[in-house]
């Protein structure tokens, strides 16, 4: 082709423009496809098809799992705590340790096959209102299901973890476990020396004497005497409390389970001083009632339920199409979880734990 002198070549058509179009179809079709499954999980069970549900009751629905499969009618229920006990929310739809727990505790009432619950701690402990919960929460299933719980533990059930684990009606422990550390603790910081060196000082304005109580900005000397005493009479009242629910945990648990269970020796109290146990110790001192394994565990939930074999089961969680995409659907939380790869304890100054004290700053 012969172009006059000085004329503008012709523009070469792109041939990207079908790729663009391509890729704008198919994201509107897959925002399409989302929004119809994520309507359909509202209706149906994302678990096999079925009849349209209303779904009334509240709390982490949950699938059922089964662990072994013995070809047995009856069930034993294995529920897990694992890591610091807490009330933060850490579940995609809001929901606690303790919800997600008595969720569970609630599902294995209602199915009359299964005839026990086989508790796995794994946890140094947590907050003393989260551990009183869920304390709180085995006992009451226990009572109203009339089905035994066995408490197995894991590498640590101390503190919180074995607040815990005393609600059940037998523990199994390993030798090895690292448990007891009954007590309380509340810890602070205090940087008024860091904002004196580089020149703040704090303006407090307050409508009492203790307002400011556990307020890191004050100067040391300036804390009275009687806040430190009222500070200790709290703490001594919630050990008083773990203490009574020790003693009544493991009375209840000696009686029912006589004469094989492990009864508190007399001088049990010299050793709720905080300090750590091995299962070896605490069997000793009747804090646990068997040594052995997740296998002991099992042997011993039929011999309670009174059955030869069972199939064990788990709870999990359900996660919805909005689980899994939180663009179409909203939950209760709006936080954003950077995994690093390991679990840090997530504690808070100034509020009390039944923790190992070299987890807490």
């Amino acid at each position: 082709m012969i172009r006059p002198v000085g004329s503008t070549p012709p523009q070469r058509r792109g041939g990207r423009g079908w790729l663009v179009a391509f890729v704008i179809v198919a994201l509107l079709l897959m925002v399409g496809t989302g929004l119809v499954l994520w309507m359909a999980s509202s209706l149906l069970h994302l678990d096999g098809l079925g009849p349209a549900v209303v779904r009334t009751s509240v709390g982490p629905r949950l699938d059922e799992i089964v662990l072994e499969d013995n070809d047995a009618h009856a069930k034993v229920a294995v529920i897990e705590l694992e890591g610091i006990i807490t009330s933060q929310l850490s579940d995609p739809m809001g929901f606690d340790q303790v919800d997600v727990l008595r969720a569970q505790l609630k599902r294995a009432r209602e199915d009359t096959r299964v005839r026990a619950v086989l508790l796995k701690i794994n946890s140094p402990g947590g907050e003393v209102l989260a551990s009183d919960e869920l304390n709180r929460a085995i006992r009451e299933f226990q009572r109203e299901a009339n089905k035994p719980v066995v408490a197995v533990m894991g590498n640590v059930a101390a503190s919180g973890g074995y607040y815990v684990a005393v609600a059940s009606r037998w523990i199994v422990a390993n030798e090895m476990t690292l448990t007891g550390s009954i007590g309380v603790i509340l810890s602070a910081w205090n940087y008024r020396g860091l904002m004196d060196k580089v020149g703040i000082r704090p303006y407090t304005y307050k409508s009492g004497r203790f307002k400011d109580m556990l307020s890191g900005s004050r100067d040391p000397s300036e804390i009275p005497p009687e806040e430190r005493q009222m500070l200790q009479a709290l703490i001594d009242e919630i050990f008083t409390r773990f203490k009574q629910v020790v003693a009544e945990g493991r009375g209840a648990a000696a009686e029912a389970n006589d004469p094989e269970g492990r009864r508190l020796v007399p001088n049990w109290e010299e050793y709720a001083d905080g300090r750590v146990l091995s299962g070896n110790e605490a069997y000793k001192l009747g804090f646990v009632d068997e040594l052995g394994n997740f296998d002991t565990a099992k042997a011993r939930a039929l011999k309670l339920a009174g059955v030869s074999r069972a199939n064990f089961v788990r709870y999990q969680r359900r996660l919805t199409f909005a689980d899994l995409f939180p663009l179409f659907g909203e939950g209760r939380t709006r936080t954003v979880k950077v995994d690093w790869g390991l679990e840090l304890p997530r504690l808070e100054p100034g509020q009390m734990y039944f923790l190992p004290p070299a987890l807490v700053p």
